[in-house]
């Protein structure tokens, strides 16, 4: 499954191969005798750990998604490639920012004993999630406020390790979806004085639901352009390497450790443009570039018709794009000797409380009063990271094909 995205993004072998080979052995047994939770677990990269932990016949795996549609394709994806296990896989289609969620947990605690490892991988992760001040605030109630409360949850239910889904865009951010992922980090760190947690910083993963490269195989079933930038590059890691990632980091990984992939800046740095011309020429059309949006528009059957492809390639100018990607900063640890494929950042416990308690009661103060602006959020999060360079051009995503 996923093999034929690694041509796409420039490779030809899975990254994690040997490492997950040479700890086969420790990570099947600490799932044969483990109860999980995944929360957020029907999305692309939730739904990827649940196969690599359902594989190895965990004693319990319950899954808490708000999408019932994807979880239905979860449960069938499942029954229909791995089939059954001896131990209890359920899902529930719950917010785990509800009470009803709070409920759940107790319920669970005392029906099962709670769970022994839970990974959270429940985010807005888009870019284009900062367009408007509504949106945002969701962003910092379900990449802040709900990773606090489950991690507290979760010590609640006794378990022996949180993970929870970072970003590389939270390193060195430039928009406000990293810079909710690097404040986030904060509240973990300061959780993990109570509890262990771990957490992986990744690159783009290809074909994730709403996704750029996701958007490719929905233009051509209905049968229009596709569009891409052509000066943005990304690293790409497939569905099933940021599954064994997080699954990684979570089992063999340290209080604080941020794992991440070991990716070479000049082997696996690609641009959409060139993805999307792969990606045809693997189905058989032969890509032509369009000098506008609405010619591509209008050529779609008439090129089809001779098994090619309109694209429109622009360059990016768009808010909170960052100009490179990377999974660490200047001046952190990093420990990049004890996998082959994966480096480890090593952190310590660092967080200012009086901050974090401000960024609290300044969110609770702005939800009270019912109104705020995506100034009022910008603000705070400069105060929260004051290295913070909030790329701002006035242009959003949602203004492009």
């Amino acid at each position: 499954m996923f093999d034929h995205i690694l041509p796409l993004i420039g490779r030809t072998q899975p990254l994690f191969t040997e490492d997950i080979k040479k700890r086969e052995q420790e990570i099947t047994d600490i799932v044969k005798n483990s109860r999980f939770l995944v929360i957020g677990g029907a999305g692309t990269i939730g739904s990827a750990i649940c196969r690599e932990l359902f594989a190895r016949d965990p004693k319990v795996l319950h899954v808490v998604d708000i999408s019932e549609n994807n979880m239905v394709e979860l449960v069938r994806d499942i029954r229909s490639s791995k089939g059954y296990g001896s131990g209890e896989f359920a899902t529930f289609a719950i917010d785990c920012g509800s009470d009803i969620f709070k409920a759940f947990m107790k319920s669970q605690k005392a029906r099962i004993g709670g769970y022994d490892y839970v990974f959270n991988t429940s985010a807005l992760k888009h870019v284009r999630s900062e367009k408007d001040p509504f949106t945002l605030m969701r962003m910092v109630d379900t990449n802040i406020f709900n990773t606090d409360s489950t991690m507290i949850l979760a010590k609640e239910c006794g378990a022996k390790k949180y993970f929870c889904v970072s970003t590389d865009k939270a390193a060195n951010p430039v928009n406000m979806m990293g810079a909710s992922k690097r404040i986030m980090e904060y509240f973990l760190n300061r959780r993990s004085l109570e509890m262990p947690v771990s957490t992986a910083r990744f690159a783009n993963v290809g074909f994730s639901d709403g996704s750029l490269l996701y958007g490719f195989n929905r233009r051509l079933e209905k049968n229009q352009p596709i569009a891409a930038p052509s000066d943005v590059r990304r690293y790409f890691v497939t569905p099933r390497e940021a599954g064994e990632l997080c699954m990684l980091s979570c089992l063999t990984g340290e209080n604080r450790d941020i794992y991440f992939p070991k990716l070479d800046e000049e082997l696996n740095l690609i641009t959409f443009s060139s993805i999307a011309d792969k990606y045809l020429k693997q189905l058989g059309y032969e890509p032509v570039q369009c000098a506008t949006e609405q010619e591509a528009r209008e050529r779609v059957d008439e090129l089809k018709a001779k098994r090619q492809y309109p694209v429109y390639y622009f360059t990016s100018d768009t808010t909170g794009e960052k100009d490179f990607e990377e999974f660490f900063m200047d001046g952190e640890d990093l420990d990049l000797e004890r996998f082959t494929s994966i480096g480890i950042v090593k952190k310590a416990a660092d967080y200012e409380a009086d901050k974090l308690e401000f960024f609290t009661r300044r969110i609770a103060e702005l939800k009270t009063a019912g109104s705020w602006e995506r100034t009022d959020l910008i603000e705070l999060f400069n105060y929260m990271i004051p290295e913070f360079k909030h790329k701002e051009t006035g242009k959003f995503l949602d203004g492009r094909m």
